[in-house]
């Protein structure tokens, strides 16, 4: 089991990601377009940089959602290999089933 406050960590950085996304992307927009003039481009990078740094969707950490283990998550499932694997040798994962040959 992850650290309660990284847990909470991520969640946070998830909200805000959420929240700033929409001027986030506008202000990236600006700064990317070549057909606007320089000054005005770099005044949306500046804008860009004040924003808090958690809001960035690149700080977000995948972690499993039963037990917040960083490392070897599951995209598709939101599972780490641990937890992957104890729920489909129980049979609470429909169509898993354990290998054998």
């Amino acid at each position: 089991m992850a650290k309660k406050s990284s847990i909470e960590k991520n969640k946070k950085r998830e909200r805000m990601a959420k929240q700033y996304a929409a001027r986030r992307s506008r202000l990236k927009a600006v700064a990317d377009n070549e057909d606007l003039p320089m000054e005005e481009r770099f005044a949306a990078r500046l804008k860009l940089a004040e924003l808090p740094r958690n809001s960035s969707k690149v700080r977000i950490r995948n972690r499993c959602e039963i037990t917040g283990r960083p490392r070897a998550t599951y995209r598709k499932f939101k599972l780490s290999r641990i937890a992957l694997r104890d729920l489909a040798s129980t049979g609470q994962i429909p169509g898993m089933v354990k290998s054998s040959w």
